[in-house]
């Protein structure tokens, strides 16, 4: 596993956290513009994290296994917890906003 990765389950907490509304708006000017970014990022990363996880579990399936040989598979539950450990999208969204790691342009600028 990456570090980046790795990082990411220990420093953003997978819980979720009441975020103060006017912290959120002033990054944008707009309540409902911070919400809207937020939600575009975070269909970005679960669309990323779908297709690593799809692309990692692919690796150990095929036509012939048996039901047991799947169940038995160590690697495959151990990638599945990794993911399972990973904060929720919307909440990493969250903490890229306000952390000013995402790029956002307004249409009328």
């Amino acid at each position: 596993m990456t570090q980046i990765k790795k990082l990411l389950i220990n420093t953003i907490n997978p819980s979720i956290e009441a975020r103060d509304l006017q912290t959120l708006q002033n990054k944008t000017g707009n309540i409902y513009e911070s919400i809207a970014i937020i939600a575009k990022r975070a269909n970005q990363i679960n669309s990323k994290i779908k297709d690593e996880l799809h692309r990692k579990l692919e690796e150990f399936g095929s036509l012939t296994d048996n039901l047991e040989e799947i169940n038995e598979n160590k690697e495959q539950i151990e990638i599945s917890r990794f993911y399972e450990r990973m904060a929720n999208p919307a909440i990493q969204a969250t903490n890229e906003l306000l952390n000013d790691k995402i790029y956002h342009k307004s249409k009328e600028a």
